[in-house]
């Protein structure tokens, strides 16, 4: 796909919008929970870090002014009478890149990204070192004591944590609180916990990363399904336009052989061979094609302007395409009925609602195995090692040696029924998710035969129309000239030239219908991918 829009220098700005610095969406490049976090005592990288985080939300903050949109109103341009469709004129692949580069909507989707993002930072805090500081004082009493303390925590990715801190316990203790006490220099003390049974495999802290970081898996389905919902409008804005413009065609060749015809008529009644009714009849067709006319350039203008909301230029500006860009209809190109089978695999593939259930799959997985995990006993292996250093405090140096605690500590619940009914509601939304893909799937089979019907049936349509417009055309043409020769009247050569315009306008709906319906194959297939359009860039 192309990456540079088209400058013409024919569209109109209808939007002002100042310069903006270019945006930079992060993504995360992650495929493995291992490989995404590293969480334990070494510092955090610059690209988990909190701080880099912050300022990309204050630079994303100050991007956003009300003053950098002035709205400019344009008067969308008026085509000139006989106007011709171009050679060069604006195609829809013009369209759909804009759509890609400078859609507002897109944009704002695009920013789900760093909302999942954040969502996904957030759980990383709770594998964040924290550090704990304390002075608790008695200074008034028998028993005077001051003790102060500072100590370090890091919960571990793979469960429990590792802790170290420094106590300083001085003063007069009671008898029952002497281990609060401490040598003259203080206490180091260090240690783990490790879970051995509960919490081992997957904890609360983990299963919430591993839902967040498929979170910011899943919003790339959903924004693919966003653009291609919006480029679905734009090409049916685009085809709306075409089709105005051609209708205006066909309203200004249907004016254009009214005003011939009025001098020719004008000359016979000046000469006796016509009555001046046919004169007046005339004029009269010449007002009323004129007024369909001003009707259909109303809607050319009309659509333009809706045209302009996905037609932007690289910095975001919508502009108002000018008749004099206004392409004719593509030639209408038959479709291979048998692509449709593998379409629909392509489209099961490609499907963005297929994507999201996978993503939702996996998050209920997780929710599962957590559940399964609280049906476990809690068994939890704590060690930790203290010494004092400095002058001893007692005579007999009680504080002196170095000291190893090992404690096991084991929780079981009995009836389990917490567990028990978590996996219950779990294994319920599963279900269910199963059947909704299965439908999702028949679905997206089903959108696929009815937009390939569609398009089929468009096309035989359009066919047909384009026919009928040649012989409608036939017949006027021999009216006109039965009417020269003075072997029709006026009345039989106007509505044979209704007939005319008549059939040519179904002609264009015919082509319209077929282009809208083959917009309609091009959403259903999911060919818009947001990830191919980045990798060219």
């Amino acid at each position: 796909m192309s990456q540079l829009l088209p400058e013409p220098s024919q569209a109109v700005a209808r939007v002002d919008v100042a310069s903006l610095p270019p945006k930079t969406i992060s993504k995360s490049d992650s495929t493995q929970f291992e490989q995404k976090e590293s969480v334990n005592l070494i510092p955090i990288s610059r690209e988990e870090s909190p701080a880099a985080d912050s300022q990309s939300i204050s630079l994303v903050a100050a991007e956003i002014s009300p003053d950098q949109v002035s709205p400019i109103p344009q008067v969308p341009p008026l085509p000139e009478p006989g106007f011709e469709p171009g050679q060069n004129g604006l195609i829809l692949e013009d369209v759909i890149n804009s759509v890609y580069q400078s859609y507002p909507l897109l944009e704002a989707a695009l920013y789900s990204r760093d909302v999942v993002s954040g969502e996904r930072l957030t759980t990383l805090g709770e594998f964040d070192r924290k550090f704990k500081a304390g002075s608790e004082n008695g200074p008034v009493g028998f028993y005077k004591t001051y003790r102060q303390h500072i100590g370090f925590i890091q919960p571990l990715y793979q469960g429990g944590e590792v802790f170290a801190g420094y106590r300083l316990g001085r003063g007069s203790f009671q008898p029952w609180y002497l281990e609060r006490q401490t040598n003259e220099g203080g206490e180091f003390k260090a240690g783990f916990s490790v879970p051995l049974s509960r919490n081992r495999n997957i904890d609360e802290r983990r299963a919430a990363l591993w839902r967040a970081t498929y979170g910011v898996d899943a919003v790339e389905p959903e924004i693919q399904a966003q653009l291609i919902s919006f480029v679905q409008e734009g090409a049916y804005t685009y085809w709306d336009w075409v089709a105005a413009g051609a209708k205006l065609q066909i309203a200004d060749r249907i004016l254009k052989l009214a005003q011939d015809r009025t001098n020719r008529i004008r000359s016979q009644v000046e000469n006796g061979f016509l009555d001046p009714p046919e004169l007046t009849d005339n004029l009269r067709l010449v007002a009323e094609r004129q007024g369909k006319r001003a009707f259909a350039e109303r809607k050319l203008q009309q659509s333009a302007v809706k045209l302009s909301l996905y037609y932007r230029d690289a910095n975001g500006t919508p502009l108002i395409p000018t008749p004099d860009l206004l392409p004719a209809f593509p030639v209408l190109e038959t479709v291979n009925a048998e692509r449709v089978a593998l379409d629909a695999e392509t489209a099961l593939a490609q499907r963005p609602e297929i994507a999201t259930l996978d993503f939702i799959q996996r998050q209920l997985d997780i929710d599962h195995s957590e559940a399964v995990n609280d049906t476990l006993p809690s068994v939890d292996l704590v060690m930790a090692a203290s010494q004092d250093v400095g002058y001893r405090t007692s005579a007999k140096n009680d504080k002196g040696p170095f000291e190893l605690d090992a404690l096991l500590l084991v929780e079981v619940p009995i009836e389990r029924r917490k567990a028990r009914g978590k996996i219950q509601s779990v294994s319920g939304k599963i279900a269910q998710l199963n059947a909704k893909r299965k439908l999702t799937e028949e679905k997206i089979v089903a959108e696929i035969e009815s937009a390939y019907a569609g398009l089929i049936g468009a096309f035989k349509q359009a066919h047909q129309a384009e026919k009928a417009v040649a012989y409608a055309e036939d017949l006027a043409r021999r009216e006109r000239q039965n009417f020269d020769e003075g072997l029709s009247d006026l009345l039989k050569v106007t509505l044979r030239e209704q007939y005319a315009v008549e059939s040519a306008e179904k002609a264009v709906d015919a082509k319209l219908l077929y282009f809208k319906e083959q917009a309609d194959y091009r959403a259903a297939l999911a060919e818009d991918q947001l990830l191919d359009f980045e990798s060219e860039e």
